[in-house]
């Protein structure tokens, strides 16, 4: 039989890159990446690479569950899709009754499919949405927002024409997106410049023209130094500063004690090399991206991070250039519909966002369209302002993402329903009332996505092979369980239902889709010249000093406040991404396990030769009342105030038989960490804590 090639959509992380997979009588036998997406060029990272692990795998949750015990005790009942659906259609009803319609959460991994979720939220009534970002890229979100009055999705990343790229708080060549790791390496092969900007020599650095070790926290003041050196010396670009800059002369003053001296003294870098930085910033001037980051839930101001890194893009008019930060097009942009929303089917939920995002004192400017999370669990503990009894939980692991798990799960104890959907076992998983199987993402459709961009387009993630175990797409999920709640809309006999309804007045069919998975909604794209620019603040400018923060009681620019030192015997305890998992999805899976079974310390080589350790000792590593063994990596490449690892290890779980028990989960050590965040970014402060290491 000839093999069939089905266009999908890779699940392994939170990216989605399009891709292929080969089947060949009933199973995947070959996945690659699209070769007609731009930038892939049929290629996949590590981690997409071990799709097929992951279909294969029979340790991952595989029929429907009822918990049959104490919560976290693993022990379940095996229930049909009928009954668990019942099971928490009933719960949810009689909470709602009880409690009023936005006493339901939900949290997601973000991503691009989240309408799904919305529209099952507008289904039961809740307001309560959110996704993961208070673990992640939150403080990049109110980053943009307070600078630019738009998300951080606003605007794209032109990679493949840049001239000069500086990475800080994005480990661009580790947390991989495919199309942007091959588009930086062409332009790189053209001339485009590389800088980073780190507490360690991670891939990227190692592959950069410049890389500055910093000390753990000075981001910010990096950042107002490299600012300084663009205004004092007159190497921005004035067009752009007269057309839309608000308050130019207030920042002007704000940095002028913010040289490089100040930097070199506070980050531990050498000051003529900031010096030369701003410069070759300014050669390569519009053609720039300052990147402002992926995860940023580090520090106490890391929103000022975020915030500054859009003033420097905007200083170079590196905003809506080419090979700089363009706007995104729209189908609108070329006289077309967009993807019709599934929360259209619904009104809108009556009430204020539990998390208090959107009007609360000190969070009226938090976005209040995925809400913070992290803040939402103060409910479920106080009943305040109103009393959170149901949380669904759709492929997201708030017990691995979230600093101190035994904490947040104690918040967790007045819930009265915790839902997990999930394709993998994950504390969170494990922690719930009732776990409903997700197929893996070979094995379903999902909704049709939007992609925006220099061409917008919709993609298809069509289902290659029928599902090994007893699971279901999340389409199918939802929409059982508004259909035992009684609930129409949102329960589509077929994905082909589903896509017909998204497709509405679009112009396009599901045909459209079959010869590669993709439909464009034009040939050519559109580009803004810099008078055509505009942005959604107050002022309609682009604002260095955010009036939003300071009309919520916040500075609009803080001065900068230098990060505390460790106490003696003790560091910083920081981590991050690899190429080879994402966080703790993957680190049981078959193939990625191999490649990767365990994480290590990374050590300062004088910090560890104090202890008496060399690279793959054994350390115990101790946070709060938790400690871990781990084996250390010992290196000059980074800095003596930080230990770094890799995150997501450390599982405990028995049904995981190749990931417990492996290396150490650096959030045990974060005592009570959730309630450490970024006043003005919302986004936890992960690496605000300290640990001691000591050599087993």
């Amino acid at each position: 039989m000839a093999r069939e090639k089905v266009y999908t959509i890779c699940g392994m992380c939170s990216v989605r890159c399009p891709m292929v997979a080969e089947v060949e009588n009933g199973e995947v036998v070959y996945i690659q990446g699209n070769p007609q997406a731009g930038g892939i060029k049929g290629s996949l990272c590590a981690r997409g690479a071990a799709g097929i692990g992951l279909l294969s795998d029979d340790e991952r949750p595989q029929y429907p569950m009822i918990r049959a015990g104490e919560r976290g005790e693993g022990k379940w009942k095996r229930v049909s899709w009928d009954e668990a659906f019942q099971y928490v259609a009933d719960k949810l009803t009689a909470i709602q009754e009880q409690h009023g319609k936005n006493s339901v959460l939900f949290s997601d991994r973000g991503g691009p499919f989240p309408d799904l979720h919305k529209a099952f939220m507008r289904a039961i009534g809740s307001v309560n949405y959110c996704n993961h970002d208070a673990s992640c890229a939150r403080n990049v979100q109110h980053g943009a927002k307070t600078t630019m009055g738009m998300g951080r999705k606003g605007l794209t990343y032109d990679l493949r024409n840049a001239k000069h790229v500086v990475c800080q708080t994005r480990n661009i060549f580790e947390s991989i997106n495919v199309a942007e790791v091959n588009n930086l390496m062409d332009a790189m092969d053209d001339g485009c410049k590389l800088t980073t900007i780190d507490i360690r020599a991670q891939v990227t650095a190692s592959k950069s023209d410049n890389f500055f070790l910093i000390r753990p926290g000075t981001d910010y003041a990096f950042n107002l130094a490299v600012i300084h050196e663009l205004i004092y010396n007159d190497l921005y670009d004035k067009r752009f500063v007269e057309l839309h800059f608000k308050d130019f002369d207030v920042l002007k003053d704000f940095v002028k004690d913010y040289t490089p001296a100040f930097a070199a003294a506070e980050c531990g870098v050498d000051a003529q090399a900031v010096r030369d930085l701003a410069r070759q910033l300014a050669e390569a001037a519009p053609a720039v991206i300052w990147h402002p980051g992926w995860m940023t839930a580090r520090y106490g101001d890391s929103v000022h991070l975020s915030r500054t890194a859009y003033i420097i893009n905007a200083l170079l008019g590196s905003i809506g250039a080419k090979g700089g930060l363009p706007f995104p097009n729209k189908p609108g942009d070329f006289g077309r519909k967009g993807l019709k929303a599934l929360a259209d089917l619904f009104p809108k939920p009556e009430g204020k966002r539990v998390d208090g995002c959107g009007w609360m004192e000190e969070r009226k400017h938090f976005d209040a369209g995925p809400g913070l999370v992290s803040l939402a669990y103060d409910a479920i503990e106080t009943g305040e302002p109103y009393p959170i009894k149901a949380y669904v939980c759709h492929r997201f692991d708030p017990l691995m993402a979230f600093p101190d798990p035994d904490h947040v799960s104690k918040m967790w104890n007045n819930l009265d329903l915790l839902v997990a959907v999930t394709f993998s076992w994950s504390d969170t998983a494990w922690y719930a009332d009732v776990v409903l199987p997700m197929s893996t993402y070979l094995e379903r459709e999902s909704i049709l996505l939007g992609k925006n961009g220099g061409k917008p387009h919709f993609q298809r993630r069509a289902r290659a092979v029928q599902p090994r175990f007893d699971t279901k797409a999340d389409w199918e999920i939802f929409g059982g369980i508004t259909k035992a709640m009684g609930i129409d809309g949102l329960s589509f006999d077929s994905a082909e239902d589903l896509w017909n309804y998204q497709l509405q007045d679009t112009g396009v069919s599901i045909a459209d889709f079959d010869a590669n998975g993709m439909v464009f909604l034009t040939d050519k794209g559109k580009s803004r010249t810099v008078e055509e620019l505009s942005f959604k603040t107050p002022s309609g400018k682009f604002e260095p000093v955010s009036g939003e923060l300071e009309a919520d009681g916040l500075p609009g620019l803080p001065p900068y406040k230098s990060p505390a030192a460790p106490p003696e015997g003790t560091f910083r305890i920081t981590f991050g991404r690899c190429g080879v998992h994402t966080q703790g999805h993957t680190v049981n899976n078959p193939l990625l396990s191999e490649q990767m079974p365990e994480n290590v310390l990374w050590m300062h080589t004088g910090a560890a030769a104090k202890l008496g350790l060399t690279t793959g000792d054994t350390a115990v590593i101790t946070g709060g009342s938790h400690s871990g063994k781990i084996k250390t990596f010992v290196t000059d490449l980074i800095h003596p105030e930080a230990v770094f690892m890799i995150h997501g290890f450390g599982h405990t779980l028995p049904v995981e038989s190749r990931a417990i028990g492996r290396g150490v989960a650096d959030n045990k050590l974060m005592p009570k960490g959730i309630k450490n965040y970024d006043r003005s970014g919302g986004a936890t402060s992960n690496q605000e804590h300290f640990v001691t290491v000591a050599k087993a």
